[in-house]
């Protein structure tokens, strides 16, 4: 008899499944393939990488690097096996795919504490304690069983706008006020005038867009128009809708400006913005470029860009613990994307938490969370933190709590972000016998 049952052998499943077998349990490891493929999976291995072959930026300076340095401190497996399986890809962590697959799937396989069950999972047992990982193509009984018991809290689609650092934005640019002076100055706008949305627009509708795979694309855009093919529908027809200026007074003229971008608050600590109804489906680099001619925005720095595909995820603010648990079932776990987070590298590492806090359970201790000045304790904090907005967030330096004395240079903070989080890391693991 199994200790806990694990459904479903991504990325987040074999890391959680492996980091609990470690600490002595018994998991039952349930995995769909090789009977049944998601319309995006080819191969019968674990951990297969769907999309690019990168686990993100491996360098000091950036979240990617930092997130991956803190799973190494925890005694992540894919990340060790990603090492042993890398290509050379400049400051990425990339990896031969097949190599990197095969390995997962061996650990995980000839584990003494592991015992894979061939079947689809259609539910999860009451009162048995489960992690569900099965990631952002979640589909079959399981997918009806969440909508059933979570009803409006399960999401279908990832439309997401981007989101810039703070401290990258132009105030000089920008206005903080709401429509008509209504309530509290809420977002930022950013005033264009005439010439300067005329320029955006034209760029806006030539630039070059993302492929959509076919699993992308049944009804990706219904209820969330990516700003591109809404701007295709006519000249003005942003200004009708998220630019609208209506309302507004550019403190700088004195007048109302042409048309405006608004930004809004994405936490507390309001060090990342979200550009509102900016949901898109352009390419990263076209993103930056198109986006950087607003000129509030000219400097910015993306902490995610847009997005828009098939990605089954929880509204986790509503429904999920700073345990990353189901509120309404505590015994339920939820790793990886379906739990909102967007990423390889993420997805690995909520895998690792939720292996870190079900061992602690079985063992009679309290679930963890790590300290918030570090990048995975910053983002599953951002992601049980109310939200009426939410949207799944990657990894990244606006989600950490600001330094405790402002640096200018952009290089030296994150410098900075790094030795803090490691150094509080290692204090956290030692108090809790993590290491």
């Amino acid at each position: 008899m199994e200790d806990v049952t694990v459904i479903g052998a991504g990325l987040a499943g074999c890391e959680a499944a492996y980091k609990i077998a470690q600490s002595g349990y018994k998991v039952k490891l349930i995995e769909c393939k090789p009977k049944q493929f998601s319309p995006a999976h080819k191969s019968e291995n674990f951990a297969e990488l769907v999309c690019s072959n990168s686990l993100k930026s491996d360098e000091r300076a950036t979240a990617g690097g930092l997130l991956k340095a803190e799973m190494r401190s925890l005694g992540s497996l894919l990340i060790k096996l990603a090492e042993s399986a890398r290509v050379p890809a400049g400051g990425a962590l990339a990896v031969d795919r097949e190599i990197f697959s095969h390995s997962v799937t061996k650990a995980i396989s000839e584990h003494k504490n592991i015992r894979i069950v061939n079947e689809t999972a259609s539910d999860w047992q009451d009162g048995e304690l489960t992690v569900i990982a099965t990631g952002p193509l979640t589909v079959g009984g399981l997918a009806s069983s969440l909508e059933r018991r979570l009803g409006s809290s399960l999401s279908f689609y990832d439309a997401a706008a981007p989101i810039v650092d703070a401290q990258s934005i132009d105030m000089n640019e920008c206005f903080a006020a709401s429509r008509y002076g209504k309530g509290e100055s809420d977002y930022l706008n950013c005033p264009l005038e005439k010439q300067e949305y005329i320029e955006f627009y034209e760029s806006l509708i030539s630039a070059e867009r993302a492929e959509l795979r076919e699993f992308d694309k049944r009804d990706v855009f219904d209820g969330c128009m990516p700003i591109e093919i809404m701007a295709e529908r006519g000249v003005d027809t942003m200004r009708f809708g998220p630019l609208r200026p209506v309302g507004f007074i550019n403190p700088r003229t004195e007048r109302r400006p042409y048309a405006v971008v608004q930004l809004r608050t994405e936490n507390a600590q309001k060090t990342m913005y979200n550009i509102v109804g900016f949901q898109t489906n352009l390419k990263f680099a076209e993103q930056k470029r198109v986006f950087g001619m607003i000129p509030a925005l000219r400097n910015a720095e993306f902490l995610r860009y847009g997005v828009m595909h098939r990605n089954t995820y929880i509204n986790a603010p509503r429904e999920l613990d700073r345990y990353s648990r189901l509120n309404r079932f505590t015994n339920v776990f939820i790793a990886g994307q379906l739990g909102g987070v967007e990423g390889y590298v993420e997805s690995i590492a909520s895998g690792l938490m939720a292996g870190i806090n079900v061992s602690r359970v079985l063992g009679g201790k309290e679930p963890l969370t790590l300290p918030p000045t570090t990048i995975m304790g910053a983002l599953f904090g951002y992601l049980c933190t109310p939200n009426a907005d939410f949207q799944p967030m990657n990894a990244n330096f606006g989600v950490l709590p600001p330094l405790q004395t402002h640096i200018r240079d952009k290089a030296k903070r994150k410098e900075e972000y790094w030795d803090r989080s490691l150094r509080d890391l290692a204090e956290f693991q030692k108090e809790n016998n993590l290491i």
